[in-house]
């Protein structure tokens, strides 16, 4: 957590921090830097840098157009950014109802299809499949937190892709996983639908 800054530097490090995580509020802002959601408003209009609504919509709407193996509204969580074959975030607003009633911790379930959706989102092919991953769950989601999902390409080898997947909460790394999503040819698909093997 970043504390006692004059202003300049904390100016710098509001823009350093709202690019690399383009969903954080105001409030959430405020905590990271120990000052008031006051002042973290008034230095981003200082800075002319939008609200998180604004930041995430102007984000969203370039990259939805980008996917092939899903449409927007299957995805989980909404997208911030993506480049195919490489790079990809989105983010979760979790509910009630994701939740177990007596604790209010978000069911695993919900974390893993985030985390999932993505990694399969950044493969540039029409047909993926998941066809393995390795996954752990570091720290428990409670209802009304947001989840920030970072993905990226580690690995490619014909038509596998190898992503690595983290989750963060606030700045808290809550769900780390490891997916190999296959990428079918429509050819192929169609081919074995109708049991023709000339295609």
């Amino acid at each position: 957590m970043v504390r006692r800054l004059n202003k300049r530097k904390r100016q710098e490090k509001l823009l350093e921090l709202v690019r690399e995580q383009p969903f954080l509020t105001d409030e959430e802002l405020a905590a990271q830097f120990g000052v008031s959601v006051q002042t973290i408003r008034l230095d981003r209009l200082e800075l002319s840098i939008p609200e998180m609504r604004e930041r995430t919509k102007a984000l969203a709407e370039a990259a939805y157009g980008q996917l092939k193996a899903m449409s927007g509204r299957e995805l989980v969580g909404q997208l911030l950014d993506v480049e195919l074959g490489k790079r990809g975030s989105s983010l979760l607003k979790t509910t009630d109802e994701m939740s177990f009633s007596k604790t209010k911790v978000i069911r695993g379930h919900h974390i893993f299809a985030q985390a999932n959706s993505l990694a399969v989102a950044l493969v540039d092919s029409p047909v993926v499949f998941t066809a393995k991953a390795e996954i752990h769950f570091r720290h428990p989601v409670y209802a009304g937190e947001s989840i920030f999902c970072q993905a990226e390409v580690i690995g490619t080898k014909r038509n596998r892709t190898v992503v690595e997947v983290r989750s963060k909460v606030s700045g808290k790394e809550v769900f780390r996983g490891l997916f190999e999503v296959v990428a079918v040819e429509m050819w192929d698909t169609a081919r074995s639908e109708t049991g023709n093997p000339e295609g």
